[in-house]
Formats: C-alpha cells, sequence, structure tokens
C-alpha cells in the first residue's frame, strides 16, 4: 500500500555534517552555534533578539513569567494545550474566547467583548501557518493597554504586509519535527524589548546572566553568579545547529509548502464539499499545516478513509482545549461555538516540503473518490 505521512522533516546532508562536527568538537551544551542560530533567525523575523530555548512552551511561559502578568489573558480555546498550560503554570488566568471560521484565527471582536479590568495580555495563536489579524489586534491592544505574546508554533514566515509573525509583541516559536524548520526538539523566543531580552537569557539558564561559552575567555571563567532564580530551558549546540542549517534554506522549504498547498486548492476547489483555509489579502500563509473544513457528519469517516488508504491525515484540534478534562472551569468570554464546529469538521491533509506532486496528487484522488459516494 502507498504510504503518505502527514509529515516529514527536510534534514539533509547539511545538518548531518553539522552535528557531526558539534560532536567532534566536544561543545555539546549551549555554544557557538546558538548564538549563530539566534543570529539567523532575528535577522529573518526583523527583530532585536532571538534566544534559543527547549521549547516553544518555555518560551510562553517565560513570556508571561518575566512580564509579570497575573491576571487574565485572552487566548482561543482552538489550539495545542501548551498555549493554555503556560498561562497557567506562569501565574495567570486564561480567558478563551471563539474563532474566525475561515481563518481559524483568534476573532478580534471576541477579544475586545472579552476584556475586563482583570485583562493585562492577549496571547494570540497563528493557526497553520496563517498570522491572526494584527492590525486589529495591536489597536485593541493600545486602546486597552495590553501586552501582546504571539503562540507563532506554526507561523514561521508568516507575514502582513512584509511584516512577520513573531515581531508584533514577544514571539515564541517552536522546531517540532512538524515545524517549518526544526531541530528536533526546541523553541525560539523573539523580542525588540532589551530588558526583557536579558531577563529572560538569565532564567533560561538557572538566573546566572552570562553562558558558560561566554566565559570560556573570562579571568575567571568558573564564576558563576545568579542574579535571580532560573530555570534550564536552554537548547543544546547540537540541536542549534541543526537549525543554524534549516535557516540557511527557510524559504526554499517554505516555497516548496507554498507550492503543495497551492497544488491542493487547485486540484480539490471544485468539490463544494469541502472549504480551504481563506488567507485574506495582505496576508502571506506559511502552510506549517494544510487544513479542510467538511460537513462534521462525515468527517471521521473522511479521516479513517484516508487513513485506510494510507494517507497520514490528522485532526488540529478536536476536541479543542475548553472540552478537555483540565480546562473545563476555565472563563469563556463568549460562544466557542465556531470553535466548536470547526474542530468537528476539520481535517489536516499531508504537507512537507519533500512531498512529492505524485503524492499531492494521489491524498486529492483519495479525498474525491471519498466525496463521490458520501
Amino acid at each position: 500500500m502507498k504510504k503518505v505521512p502527514l509529515c516529514l522533516p527536510a534534514i539533509g546532508n547539511e545538518e548531518i555534517r553539522a552535528v557531526e562536527e558539534v560532536l567532534k568538537s566536544g561543545w555539546m551544551a549551549h555554544g557557538p552555534k546558538n548564538q549563530e542560530f539566534e543570529d539567523l533567525f532575528k535577522g529573518y523575523i526583523g527583530v532585536k533578539h532571538a534566544i534559543t530555548m527547549n521549547s516553544c512552551t518555555s518560551a510562553l511561559f517565560l513570556s508571561v513569567k518575566v512580564m509579570e502578568i497575573t491576571g487574565e489573558v485572552i487566548t482561543p480555546s482552538f489550539t495545542f494545550v501548551a498555549s493554555l498550560n503556560a498561562i497557567i503554570l506562569a501565574g495567570a488566568t486564561p480567558v478563551m474566547v471563539d474563532i474566525d471560521r475561515e481563518t481559524r484565527n483568534i476573532s478580534p471582536t471576541c477579544i475586545e467583548e472579552a476584556i475586563t479590568e482583570k485583562t493585562e495580555a492577549i496571547m494570540v495563536v497563528h493557526y497553520a501557518g496563517l498570522p491572526a489579524d494584527m492590525p486589529a489586534i495591536i489597536e485593541i491592544a493600545n486602546k486597552y493597554n495590553l501586552k501582546i505574546i504571539e503562540d507563532s508554533a506554526e507561523c514561521l514566515g508568516g507575514s502582513y504586509n512584509g511584516i512577520k509573525a513573531g515581531s508584533y509583541g514577544v514571539g515564541c516559536f517552536s522546531f517540532f519535527p512538524t515545524k517549518n524548520i526544526t531541530t528536533g526538539e526546541g523553541g525560539m523566543l523573539t523580542t525588540n524589548d532589551d530588558t526583557l531580552a536579558a531577563n529572560i537569557k538569565s532564567l533560561c539558564a538557572h538566573g546566572i546572566d552570562s553562558t558558560t561559552f561566554a566565559r570560556e575567555k573570562a579571568e575567571k571563567p568558573w564564576v558563576r553568579i545568579a542574579s535571580m532564580y532560573g530555570y534550564n530551558f536552554r537548547l543544546s549546540n547540537v540541536l542549534a545547529a541543526i537549525g543554524v542549517e534549516q535557516m540557511k534554506k527557510v524559504d526554499l522549504l517554505l516555497t516548496k509548502r507554498k507550492d503543495i498547498a497551492e497544488r491542493y486548492i487547485k486540484n480539490l476547489q471544485h468539490l463544494r464539499t469541502i472549504s480551504f483555509q481563506k488567507t485574506p489579502e495582505g496576508f502571506v500563509n506559511s502552510w506549517q499545516m494544510f487544513t479542510i473544513l467538511i460537513d462534521s457528519a462525515i468527517r471521521d469517516d473522511l479521516l479513517k478513509y484516508l487513513n485506510g488508504k494510507g494517507v497520514g491525515a490528522s485532526v488540529h484540534f478536536d476536541p479543542p482545549v475548553h472540552l478537555q478534562p483540565p480546562y473545563k472551569d476555565l472563563r469563556r468570554a463568549t460562544s466557542l461555538s465556531v470553535t466548536e464546529a470547526v474542530a468537528l469538521s476539520i481535517i489536516s491533509l499531508p504537507i512537507y516540503p519533500t512531498m512529492s506532486n505524485d503524492n499531492v496528487g494521489f491524498v486529492c484522488d483519495v479525498v474525491k473518490e471519498f466525496t463521490e459516494w458520501a
């Protein structure tokens, strides 16, 4: 049987050689490749600071913690649980609001309806590679003096009018194998705030202001003084080396994803039973996922049919966070009817840079086969 996985990381000989070089160097902990990765990343996003860490979740957590947010944070329920976990574990209170059906992103109207005297921040989640409506969200944030955290785990390369996701507020990125670039596990935090960046760097490394690599040439390199209580959220030099090579080809990887998404749309757009994520004018979708909506009555049947034919289709996200046991008692500021309807109707089709035209065509044929008799 033909097999088309949901995703595959685009790892080549460059990454393998880079890892080998780091292993031979003996510097396997946080080191020079971290700095190189951060420099490439901040230049790409267009910010003053980029800080490597072990996950996007750590970046989200530290964003809330360092900005001393202890009140309410408005965020969508249509997201991975990491977004809510970071808010809760950092000591703040998430307030869930609804999304826009066409973009799958948080609704600015619902954000404003949810604001109370306890609201301190908005955690935007850019869904599947498409940035949320940041101009409208920034206007709301400025009006009510709210902080902005961007959960950009799925949106490396997404932009609006040339301004990239992760550069509006504090950006938090994931390098999980399904993402637009990968280090296996890993994350990055981006910001233009010098003070926040300095505090984040310290908190990532036990509250110590200087790294082991930076102290190597100091007069007393063994001196390690903590300026605050901290965590160990560092990314290793080995994984950072993979990130460096991934950043060197990020534009090529994104172009390939775009080509696959366009091929899907061209081949499936005549099917009245499905609809695609809408990319509004001025926005660039980085296509971390390619999702379709279909009648909820037959969604599970199509998913099983695809899987039965060897197509690694999946769902992101069902159930939404507010319907999962640990989060059921959290406040829902608005009706989440759109979130619930989308969660029951959505399917993620395979998409990855090395996906062949033949495999894209095969997935489309399987979808067409199902819709002919459904």
